[in-house]
């Protein structure tokens, strides 16, 4: 009967998992542009549930998404003359962390650290992070996924606001 009953549970609890897929996306392309390529280097996801505890419960962001998903939001931004996960002029490592915390509502906190070379040396280090408050339960896939969009784009376009705004740094290593 125990067996049965935790088996009930694991199909449960595993059908509940809110699996999410992002998709957030500049407002339009930039008017600053560095005419280099850029080479996307994406880190661990990293995440911390509201206990402060590793992990966050019956939430699953698969790596290959999210790194699709930086991808798509670089070039349709449209910095640098190419982008992709191949060497390039430039190199940008991205370590991402997922924090969410809970009051009232929860929050979902994005947090991004990234770094910029050229040929292993380290040309600028960024740190950017964002808060976005989700709703007070986290019933469907679309309560997690929406608020952590909209943190991510907002802290993909503060990165890249910082980035461009160094653009002197970037074009000065091809010259």
């Amino acid at each position: 009967m125990h067996v049965r009953l935790l088996i009930l549970l694991l199909i449960v609890l595993a059908g509940c998992v809110h699996r999410i897929q992002v998709n957030p996306l500049p407002a339009g392309p930039t008017s600053t542009t560095i005419p280099r390529s850029l080479q996307i280097a994406i880190g661990p996801l990293l995440m911390e549930g509201a206990d402060h505890m590793p992990g966050i419960a019956l939430l699953e962001w698969p790596h290959r998404d999210m790194s699709q998903a930086f991808i798509r939001y670089v070039q349709q931004r449209d910095t640098f003359s190419s982008v992709s996960t191949n060497p390039a002029d430039l190199t940008l490592r991205i370590t991402t962390k997922l924090a969410l915390t809970s009051r009232d509502r929860y929050h979902y906190r994005i947090r991004l650290q990234a770094e910029m070379s050229e040929t292993a040396q380290l040309i600028k280090a960024y740190l950017v992070e964002h808060v976005v408050a989700g709703s007070s339960v986290r019933w469907v896939t679309a309560s997690d996924r929406d608020p952590i969009e909209a943190a991510l784009q907002l802290a993909l376009d503060d990165l890249f606001t910082q980035i461009e705004a160094d653009q002197a740094l970037y074009v000065r290593g091809k010259e």
